[in-house]
């Protein structure tokens, strides 16, 4: 099969925001505890923080961090996370149905962005609580000195303010699942009210409103017009959430449904300018996408999402993931970087244990998840100028699958192309950089990608992910029995490059531009 790719220096998608590359740690089964922090772990430090996590963190490279939930914020009080650890109350938590002995609360978060060298991301109560405990935490985190809050910081041993600049404002309040569901002119109107205090105390934060919690609630669309009505003046950011799913078990709609992911993004940012031209206003409001993976077998699954009796940190939402895993998470990736204009932050939930990239044994070692690689890769080679490719590939129809609650949706795609393609242009380091998805299950892709206006060059590295077994899994016992590997034979000539991407696979070229 033969598929062509023109790229055009001057055409340009936009501009990679640093905080595109962003994940999420949630007080949720063992993310935290036995996760990012583990006192009396033998690769644990002097605060907990396992080293062996934090390596393999500092190698998936996200930037910015998402924290401390997801459905677990809407009945959280972050004054229980603050303040002498044996002090701190013990409490059950609804989201989870598990207690929360509250040893790891903000200052402990910050203390670990810092250690990761990535900047925190807080998300505010806006289900059980509302804007005077969202102000209070700005004050208790940004605020200098000399204030009840910032001295309670002070006195419990953070003197410098942690200068939090991204705030989220709730999460997922369109979903009945949310402890205080909202409709969207209730949380529109606390949300506008909380954004005011805490610019107030705080102007130079960003923030963001809730968006829709899938594509296929039946108030999406609706839930964003109304919601931004009332909050277009106070927040920079509208959020969205997507979790790709093979619950159908077919194989090539679950690698088509990361174009859903790029229907989703386009359609919030036309109801976002469209709200913008109601308003006769040129603000733009960008995308959060702060919540995004794949995530079907411990989904929606009672007894894989809760265990009885409250325990602390259950082994719970411990998705194990496939090689075809990775190549569908490999898409959504792709979707990312091809609306760079409008997303600017962007958060894989979540980083440990929790459906997440990194594996670790309580008490034992941390290894990759398959899904590990694509976003290393996004992350430490993805930062620039997103080209628009022109893709000519032969297509196939499918239509997938998306359930929510007692709802059936499906989507028809019916011109899917099998190669999916983004093309990120390092102007300063003189490097392109093709990230490629071949979603053909028995067929390698001749590709040719036209490089026009970037300069003779050559390749300077080009790595493939794939198995011949889509179902394999990287184990504590064979941690690299998926993992990326010498993609052979690509080469640049005149201004095109060539190369044989195998059947199934995920695959990163770099060229370095003359």
């Amino acid at each position: 099969m033969k598929a062509r790719v023109t790229i055009d220096r001057d055409v340009l998608i936009g501009e990679t925001h640093d905080r595109l590359f962003g994940a999420f740690v949630e007080h949720l089964g063992r993310c935290v505890y036995g996760g990012i922090f583990e006192p009396g772990h033998p690769e644990a430090d002097e605060k907990g923080f396992r080293q062996d996590v934090l390596a393999l963190v500092r190698e998936l490279a996200p930037t910015i961090m998402r924290y401390p939930g997801g459905n677990f914020v809407s009945g959280y009080n972050w004054e229980d996370g603050v303040g002498p650890v044996e002090q701190r109350p013990r409490r059950l938590d609804l989201a989870w149905m598990s207690t929360e002995p509250n040893t790891f609360g903000t200052n402990e978060f910050i203390d670990w962005c810092r250690a990761a060298n990535i900047e925190p991301m807080l998300a505010v109560n806006l289900g059980t609580r509302g804007g005077d405990a969202a102000r209070n935490l700005v004050e208790y985190c940004n605020h200098p000195s000399g204030t009840h809050w910032s001295d309670l910081r002070r006195a419990h041993g953070w003197e410098q303010p942690h200068e939090v600049k991204f705030w989220c404002l709730g999460n997922e309040v369109d979903g009945p699942w949310q402890m205080e569901h909202k409709t969207a002119r209730e949380y529109g109107r606390v949300a506008t009210e909380s954004a005011k205090m805490m610019k107030w105390i705080d102007p130079s934060l960003e923030l963001a409103a809730c968006g829709s919690s899938a594509r296929n609630m039946p108030t999406f669309g609706a839930w964003e017009r109304e919601v931004l009505q009332h909050t277009f003046d106070h927040v920079e950011f509208i959020s969205l959430h997507t979790y790709l799913n093979d619950y159908a078990g077919d194989m090539p709609s679950f690698l088509a449904s990361a174009d859903l992911m790029d229907s989703f993004i386009e359609e919030v940012v036309a109801i976002a300018d469209a709200v913008a031209a109601e308003r006769r206003s040129d603000k733009r409001l960008m995308l959060s996408f702060d919540e995004w993976n794949v995530w079907y077998r411990t989904r929606g699954k009672k007894e894989g999402r809760t265990v009885p009796g409250w325990p602390v940190a259950p082994q719970i939402l411990e998705e194990v993931y496939t090689m075809g895993d990775a190549l569908a998470f490999g898409g959504a990736c792709i979707s990312l970087l091809n609306h760079a204009d409008r997303v600017k932050a962007a958060c894989l939930a979540q980083l440990v244990n929790a459906i997440a990239p990194i594996m670790t044994e309580t008490g034992g070692p941390a290894w990759r998840q398959t899904i590990f690689f694509p976003f290393a890769q996004m992350s430490n080679l993805g930062r620039g100028r997103v080209l628009r490719a022109r893709v000519e590939s032969p297509t196939y129809s499918t239509s997938y699958y998306d359930p929510r609650g007692a709802q059936e949706h499906r989507f028809t795609l019916p011109e899917v192309p099998y190669l999916k393609c983004a093309a990120v242009h390092d102007a300063d380091g003189g490097f392109a950089t093709l990230f490629l998805l071949n979603r053909h299950l028995q067929e390698d892709v001749a590709l040719e990608v036209e490089l026009r206006g970037l300069g003779a060059g050559s390749v300077v590295s080009a790595e493939t992910l794939r198995h011949d077994d889509l179902s394999a899994t990287n184990t504590k016992d064979a941690p690299e029995r998926v993992a990326p590997a010498p993609l052979p034979g690509a080469a640049l000539q005149d201004g095109v490059l060539r190369a044989t991407l195998p059947a199934a696979s995920w695959s990163v070229i770099r060229v370095k531009l003359g």
